[in-house]
């Protein structure tokens, strides 16, 4: 049982983000574990948080869906979690992959109004309604609940209807245009590394400027939500633009590519660093795809694709069906992306940015609860 739970708590990790350009909800983290009317179990279960990431991929009909977290400092110690959940949680903190706050006030809600995103929440955040009116919109805050296909989100507000995409607040998007500094040591979030003789500091992850998470506003001043320091504007953030993974017509992953250094897209890049495909290609799109066999650079606001593979790739303009309009590439041959303009490694294997495609065409996602214990999930109400 030990063993499942570690390993189901991995693949939510693997779904965690403060990425500004890659997170698609946000939610607090001490909610979601407290919901036990979903299983019956225990007061609070880190496993819950699965349930919520499995539904926020059907909801978007995508796979590997990264979801935003928040959470209050006094769930690191909170005793309804078994200690290594405890653990689990600290760590998630000290690399990054998770906010934790001293006081969650609103944070969740800034979060989602900075960036643009749903809240998935119970709450109905009525407290919050004179700072944030935006909370009484449809398709703002999404419900977990039960149904016979498992836990699923259901609009707060509305009648279901599809929200339109929300963009960033203008306040968002000055924000997320610096590069910020905390002045605490060891600062995940926007530290740049912190002493390098420190203890463990070979363990600790950083933040890049690219993926750093909005500030939180103090008094109006941009602040580090976790150590409360008023943060230090160090220049403009290196610009990005996020692509999508298609493959037969099902979106696999998105990736964000940035002015700081290129992606390489491939069956399995080397070092680790890259978009591997390997896992959803048939036997005859792994002969033909390389290890690595895209870079895609952004530059002046332009994304550039070079071909760095054995058997070539292909450029479809405008998304294009059309097999005469398909531009053939080369291997060292680049050519500047358009707006709407595909890259084609393989028939069917496909990128592009990510608001080429509506829907992820995934009905029924992966889902990171596969090594979970069994439980038995009971209906609740909205």
């Amino acid at each position: 049982m030990r063993f499942e739970v570690s390993k189901v708590l991995d693949a939510i990790e693997a779904r965690l983000t403060t990425d500004p350009a890659l997170a698609r909800g946000v939610v607090d983290l001490s909610e979601v574990v407290r919901y036990a009317d979903l299983d019956g179990g225990r007061p609070a279960s880190l496993v819950r948080l699965g349930l919520l990431v499995d539904a926020l991929g059907r909801y978007v009909a995508e796979e590997n869906v990264p979801v935003y977290a928040v959470a209050p400092r006094g769930l690191i110690s909170d005793t309804d979690l078994t200690s290594n959940e405890r653990m689990v949680v600290r760590r998630w903190a000290d690399d990054g992959k998770i906010e934790v706050v001293p006081q969650l006030d609103d944070r969740v809600l800034e979060v989602a109004e900075l960036l643009g995103l749903p809240v998935l929440t119970r709450d109905r955040e009525d407290h919050f309604r004179d700072r944030r009116p935006w909370v009484t919109e449809p398709g703002r805050l999404l419900a977990l609940v039960s149904n016979q296909g498992g836990p699923a989100l259901v609009a707060r507000v509305g009648r279901g209807e599809a929200a339109p995409p929300v963009p960033r607040s203008p306040l968002g998007e000055r924000l997320l245009a610096r590069v910020w500094s905390c002045p605490a040591p060891n600062c995940t979030s926007y530290g740049s590394g912190g002493d390098p003789d420190s203890p463990f500091a070979d363990m600790r992850t950083y933040a890049s400027p690219v993926a750093q998470p909005p500030p939180m506003l103090r008094a109006g001043a941009p602040t580090c939500p976790r150590h409360g320091e008023r943060l230090r504007d160090v220049g403009a953030r290196p610009a990005t633009e996020v692509l999508s993974v298609r493959i037969d017509g099902v979106i696999r992953q998105r990736f964000a590519v940035s002015e700081e250094k290129p992606v390489v897209v491939g069956r399995a890049p080397e070092g680790g660093s890259g978009i591997m495909l390997g896992q959803w290609l048939t036997d005859d799109a792994r002969k033909w795809i390389s290890r690595g066999h895209v870079q895609f650079i952004l530059r002046g606001g332009e994304i550039t694709v070079q071909d760095i593979s054995t058997n070539g790739s292909g450029i479809r303009p405008g998304n294009s069906a059309d097999d005469e309009a398909r531009i053939t590439l080369k291997r060292d041959e680049s050519r500047v992306l358009g707006a709407d303009d595909v890259v084609e490694l393989y028939a069917g294997v496909n990128v592009g940015r990510s608001a080429l495609w509506a829907t992820g065409g995934n009905v029924q996602p992966e889902s990171v609860m596969g090594e979970a214990p069994t439980m038995a999930f009971r209906p609740v109400g909205r």
